[in-house]
C-alpha cells in the first residue's frame, strides 16, 4: 500500500505520464511487428533490431540512474559504468550456469572457461547462482552495497566535485584491472559468453528475445516512475537544495551525506538491473563494461539529453546510440571525434540539453505575441485623462 502510494507520486507530471505511455507502447509494439508481421511487409522488424533496441533501452536505463545523482543531486560520477557491469555479471553468472553439461568440456558444475584453466572446484562466490530467484538479488545486491560503502565513505568525509567524479572513476578502472585477472574467476578477458538458455527457454528464440525487450521497456517505465516519485517528493526537495546549496542545507538541520548516500544507493541498483538486462540480450559480459570510456558515455547521454529532467537522458541515449550504430557502420574511426564534438557542442549551445531546447521552443509557441492593435491600445490606457483632448 506505501509504496503503491510512492509510485503515485510520480504520476503528478504529464511528461512523465506522457513518456510512460510511450515506453511501454514502444515494449509492446516492437515486438508485435517483429512476430506477427511478415518478414516481407515493410513494417517488419527483423529479429536482430529487437536485441539492438533492447540494448538501447538498456542504456536509457542506465542514463536515467546517471542523471537521478547528477541531474538532482549534483554528484556527477563517472564510475556509473561499474554498476552497470556488475549487474550484467550476476545475470551471466547464472546463465553460465543454466549451461551445465552443454558447454565445450562437457562439465555440469565448471563453465568453460575454468576448466580450461584447471579449476578444480566451483568458487565460493559462484554458489546459489544456479537459482534465477538468488540471481535477481545478486543483481540488485552487488552494485547496491558497492555503492553503499563507497558512498559511506566519499560522502561522510564531504569528498565532493571534480574530486568525487575522479574517485569514481578510479574506482570503476581498479574493477577493469581485477576483472581482467583469470584469478578472480569471473573469465578474464574474454568475460562470460555462450549463454544458452534462461529459465529454461532458448535465448535465440524470438519470442525469448521479444519477451527480454518488453521486460526491459517494462523495468525502464518502473524506474523512470520510480525516480519522478523519489523527485517528486519531500525528500526530492532535499535532495535538490544539496545540490545547490549543500553547506547551507546542513546548517538548516540536515545530513547531506545520508541524503545523496540513499539516492547514490538507487541510482547504482538501477544501472545494476540495467546490466542485467542488457547481457542476455547481447549474449556477453567481458571487463570492458568497466572501461571507464563506458562511464564517460553516460555523462555524453545525460548530457545530450537533458539532465535534471528524468525524460532527457533516456532520450539522449537513445538517439546517440543510435546515432552510434549508424555512424560506425559508415565512418567507424571518426566515431570518437564526432561524439567529443557533440559533448562540446551541447556543452557550450545546450547545457540544458535536447529537453531543454524543446521546453524552450514549447514555451515561446504558447506565448501569445502583441498584436498590432495591443500595441497602439496601451499607450493610450497609460496616458492621463486630458491628454486625449
Amino acid at each position: 500500500m506505501l509504496f503503491t502510494r510512492f509510485l503515485a507520486g510520480g504520476l503528478k507530471s504529464p511528461v512523465i505520464i506522457g513518456a510512460l505511455v510511450v515506453i511501454l507502447a514502444i515494449g509492446v509494439i516492437v515486438p508485435v511487428l517483429n512476430l506477427a508481421v511478415a518478414p516481407g511487409s515493410a513494417f517488419h522488424i527483423p529479429d536482430h533490431m529487437v536485441p539492438l533496441f533492447g540494448k538501447y533501452l538498456c542504456y536509457a536505463m542506465a542514463a536515467l540512474a546517471l542523471d537521478l545523482v547528477w541531474g538532482y543531486c549534483g554528484i556527477l560520477s563517472l564510475g556509473h559504468g561499474a554498476f552497470f557491469a556488475l549487474g550484467g555479471y550476476a545475470m551471466g553468472m547464472h546463465l553460465m550456469r543454466e549451461i551445465g553439461d552443454r558447454g565445450v568440456y562437457g562439465n555440469a558444475v565448471l563453465p568453460d572457461f575454468m576448466v580450461f584453466l584447471n579449476w578444480k572446484e566451483l568458487p565460493w562466490f559462484w554458489h546459489g547462482f544456479d537459482s534465477f530467484v538468488f540471481a535477481c538479488i545478486m543483481v540488485a545486491a552487488a552494485p547496491g552495497i558497492l555503492a553503499f560503502v563507497f558512498g559511506w565513505f566519499a560522502f561522510r568525509s564531504r569528498v565532493t566535485g571534480v574530486y568525487l567524479s575522479i574517485i569514481t572513476q578510479a574506482m570503476t578502472y581498479a574493477l577493469l584491472l581485477a576483472f581482467f585477472r583469470n584469478d578472480m574467476g569471473f573469465g578474464g578477458n574474454n568475460g562470460l559468453t555462450d549463454f544458452k538458455d534462461v529459465l529454461g527457454f532458448d535465448l535465440q528464440s524470438g519470442r525469448v528475445r521479444s519477451t527480454l525487450f518488453f521486460l526491459t521497456a517494462f523495468f525502464l517505465a518502473l524506474n523512470l516512475l520510480i525516480a519522478a516519485a523519489i523527485v517528486g517528493s519531500k525528500y526530492g526537495k532535499i535532495l535538490r537544495a544539496v545540490r545547490d546549496a549543500e553547506p547551507r542545507t546542513r546548517f538548516l538541520g540536515y545530513r547531506p551525506d545520508k541524503i545523496k548516500l540513499f539516492a547514490w544507493t538507487v541510482s547504482a541498483i538501477m544501472a545494476g538491473v540495467a546490466g542485467a538486462l542488457y547481457v542476455p540480450q547481447v549474449g556477453i559480459i567481458n571487463p570492458g563494461e568497466f572501461a571507464p570510456a563506458n562511464s564517460i558515455e553516460m555523462v555524453v547521454w545525460t548530457a545530450v539529453g537533458g539532465r535534471g529532467t528524468l525524460v532527457g537522458p533516456i532520450g539522449g541515449a537513445i538517439l546517440v546510440n543510435a546515432a552510434k550504430s549508424w555512424f560506425t557502420g559508415v565512418l567507424p574511426e571518426y566515431w570518437l571525434f564526432a561524439l567529443g564534438a557533440l559533448f562540446i557542442f551541447t556543452t557550450l549551445y545546450l547545457p540544458d540539453g535536447v529537453a531543454g531546447l524543446i521546453r524552450k521552443m514549447v514555451g515561446k509557441a504558447r506565448s501569445k505575441p502583441r498584436g498590432k492593435d495591443e500595441e497602439t491600445e496601451a499607450p493610450a490606457a497609460d496616458a492621463p485623462a486630458g491628454a486625449a483632448e
